[in-house]
């Protein structure tokens, strides 16, 4: 590293520019590249955090209320006060609940005994059956959930305006910081916004791969720009066009997906600006082992896109085991993710992430220097 600090400091600032210009003019020429660098990331984040959320939206309800009393219906009215729990069908008989299931026009079937306000009112337990199509584990085990609380919160208001017991022994109190309702698309899209984007990243890759498959790079070499001007200049063009992109996918964020954002907008653009530093120095030296663009894509993917959505804690939580995680942490978008999820959903600041911002600023750094040592200005 300490050899490619004279390069830095002997580059010509005119002819650096004269780079970066020509970079963003590329950029803007090219369809391709300019779909990568500033619309790709927007298009991914939209698509992607529908794809990945885990929210159960509607949930259709048949009843089978076999008590008909003024408790059960108001047990009823009150599971269908929003549009979580939307009633489809009131059956008469058991032999109705398996044709719903089997058609999929309901999702959950609730039974309520006969003696239903009697148990409740003596003190219970009050029980009732409560039947869901487990072909679909995850969306089974949700709205069993949901369901779990909106029982919990009606024996709370009941308690409350009756002064009864219900036959509940023990009652917790909980509550979700930073995403109260545990939506999550409130978690899922910040994350989702460091993994997409690594797409200007990419296109970076893909510039440098072109060049030496259509032989431009062979001119470069009979210029005066020096390799430290070429990379840099790279470099620079690609973070601008990756910061105009992040300014659209974090309005997106916001206005579409309603997010949050409780963290400040500098320190945002400031630790974006680290990232792509990073990500696009991981291209740059990528770009030193690779002749054509096939191959130039495929290991940017390897290394950015896919382990980003199981090793990075986008998903599930960064794992204990020593090599995946060594793994984890050696990818920006880990660290990316942290930053995200901390500045949109916990109003966190540079201070605050000065651990990950350190890493990634450590990563591009070395990145960049890698490039430097390895790039020369001849055809090999």
């Amino acid at each position: 590293m300490a050899d490619c600090l004279p390069l830095i400091a002997n580059m010509s600032i005119s002819r650096l520019l004269a780079v970066i210009r020509k970079e963003l003019r590329h950029i803007t020429r090219d369809a391709r590249i300019l779909f990568l660098v500033t619309v790709a990331p927007a298009f991914l984040l939209v698509t992607l955090s529908y794809v990945f959320a885990l929210d159960v939206g509607r949930i259709n309800v048949a009843v089978q209320d076999m008590d008909r009393t003024s408790l059960s219906r108001d047990f009823i009215a009150s599971l269908s006060a929003d549009e979580d729990f939307v009633i489809v069908a009131y059956l008469q008989r058991s032999e109705e609940v398996e044709p719903l299931l089997v058609r999929g026009a309901a999702d959950l079937v609730l039974v309520i005994p006969h003696g239903f306000t009697d148990a409740a009112l003596a003190g219970g337990p009050a029980e009732m059956q409560c039947i869901v199509d487990g072909s679909d584990s995850i969306t089974a085990g949700q709205t069993l959930g949901l369901l779990q609380q909106r029982v919990t919160d009606f024996v709370a208001d009941l308690l409350g305006q009756r002064s009864v017991d219900v036959g509940i022994g023990l009652r917790v109190d909980d509550r979700a910081w930073y995403n109260e309702t545990l939506k999550s698309l409130v978690s899922m899209v910040p994350g989702m916004l460091a993994v997409i984007m690594c797409m200007p990243a990419l296109a970076l890759t893909l510039a440098l791969a072109r060049e030496k498959e259509t032989g431009s790079f062979e001119g470069l070499i009979a210029t005066p720009v020096r390799r430290t001007e070429y990379l840099v200049g790279k470099l620079a063009a690609y973070v601008i066009g990756g910061m105009a992109s992040l300014v659209v996918a974090w309005f997106i964020a916001m206005q579409w997906f309603r997010v949050p954002f409780r963290g400040g907008y500098l320190d945002f653009l400031l630790l974006a600006a680290v990232y792509l530093f990073a990500s696009m120095g991981v291209s740059l030296l990528v770009a030193n082992f690779v002749r054509n663009q096939q191959t130039a894509m495929f290991l940017v993917l390897m290394i950015f896109f896919i382990p980003s959505f199981f090793l990075a804690g986008l998903i599930t939580p960064v794992s204990d085991e020593p090599i995946a995680q060594a793994v984890a942490y050696a990818l920006p978008t880990t660290h990316f993710i942290a930053i995200c999820r901390g500045v949109f959903l916990k109003g966190l600041g540079v201070g605050s992430l000065w651990r990950q911002a350190s890493i990634l600023l450590g990563t591009g750094v070395v990145s960049l220097a890698g490039s430097l040592a390895l790039l020369r200005k001849k055809i090999r």
